[in-house]
């Protein structure tokens, strides 16, 4: 069996190493914006922070699904 990270938080470790900063860091920004919706979100990080579509995407759909887990 492999231990093999998969979905959205595969994509961590490069987003960490492209981008210099932490994921913990870039979820807490996510969390602290004004924006709700999923897509504005990975709009916002791509024009204001730089990050290139599937690492906005992967953050954004990871840090909404633990929120979403912890509501319920």
């Amino acid at each position: 069996m492999s231990n093999t990270v998969k979905g959205p938080a595969s994509y961590f470790p490069s987003i960490e190493k492209k981008y210099g900063r932490p994921v913990a860091e870039w979820k807490d920004l996510i969390r602290t914006s004004p924006l709700i919706k999923h897509m504005e979100l990975v709009a916002w990080l791509k024009t204001e922070h730089g990050l290139g579509h599937g690492h906005a995407n992967a953050l954004v759909a990871h840090t909404l699904a633990e929120d979403a887990a912890k509501d319920a």
